[in-house]
């Protein structure tokens, strides 16, 4: 354990999560977008541009020798009710770097403003437009984390039951892919998760869901089916309340037939490779998925 590491969880316990707890959407909106042009940095000489595919706006991200035949599609985390392509950029901007992409983060719609089904129809229709400009699915790999994993997993749900063309690998940070909350952990780790407060996730989903099921795979992948889904790689840390939903979607891939690879790490907060400008875990952990992705695709840096 790096010391930052043993310094960046307690001020996440007492800063972060007290702000989860209580926080309006706008509240948290504001605080992470602050804190990403503060401390969330990519790598020197990225060049970054808003776009748009299927008429959703996208921000594309290329860091300095970036092949822009490559795609990473990195879809931002925030419990479907902040964060942004500007929030996420620069982590963003760094994997695509290890693996010599360009990376396209597509903004959706957030609740409450807007509700399920919005989300996933937005990605949805940023993945169509992408491959409508001429990209091939194979060179595409699809990301995200928390709730942008879930939509990313929900993405390859979708296009597995419509039997559509897939991106070349898939990977998730902490994904959300259960929102019932049904895994043990939600409640076991409750306590030892020092960024989710366990108590504040029914209120956050219905603003998102406003009554309809949380049983959707587009949202929660871990009730869709997989036959067919590309390589898939997911990590989480073992004191998160989404241990079990991490585990659970693994697990789902495996039995449908997939590669799916787990990687549960130590005493890690809640999407920690965020922090890679500060953290040494969260370098590594881009690293070691670099290097899973360059030998997925077959990709030389």
């Amino acid at each position: 354990m790096s010391v930052v590491q043993r310094l960046l969880n307690p001020w996440l316990r007492a800063v972060e999560k007290r702000r989860l707890r209580t926080g309006t959407p706008a509240a948290l909106r504001k605080a992470l977008e602050v804190q990403a042009r503060l401390f969330f940095h990519g790598p020197r000489g990225t060049q970054q541009r808003w776009t748009s595919y299927g008429d959703i706006p996208c921000k594309e991200v290329t860091p300095r020798g970036g092949n822009v035949e490559r795609v990473l599609f990195y879809i931002h985390g925030g419990g479907f009710v902040f964060g942004s392509p500007d929030t996420h950029s620069a982590m963003a901007a760094q994997l695509a770097d290890r693996i010599g992409a360009r990376a396209v983060l597509p903004r959706y719609r957030l609740a409450p403003e807007v509700s399920f089904p919005a989300a996933p129809q937005d990605v949805r229709a940023a993945w169509d437009g992408l491959l409508a400009s001429g990209v091939n699915p194979a060179n595409v790999v699809i990301g995200g984390d928390s709730a942008g994993g879930a939509l990313a997993f929900g993405l390859i749900a979708t296009l597995c039951g419509k039997g559509a063309a897939m991106p070349g690998a898939v990977f998730g940070f902490s994904p959300l892919t259960d929102l019932t909350h049904s895994g043990v952990s939600f409640r076991g780790n409750a306590d030892s998760d020092v960024v989710l407060p366990a108590e504040r996730a029914e209120e956050m989903a219905e603003l998102f869901l406003k009554g309809q099921s949380g049983k959707e795979p587009s949202v929660s992948p871990l009730y869709g089916r997989f036959e067919h889904a590309p390589p898939a790689w997911i990590t989480v840390g073992d004191t998160e309340i989404l241990l079990d939903d991490a585990r659970a979607l693994a697990t789902r891939l495996q039995e449908d037939g997939g590669v799916a690879e787990l990687v549960v790490e130590h005493d890690l907060p809640h999407v920690w490779p965020i922090f890679h400008n500060i953290l040494p875990e969260g370098r590594r952990t881009l690293d070691g998925l670099g290097h899973w992705i360059r030998r997925q695709q077959n990709w030389e840096v």
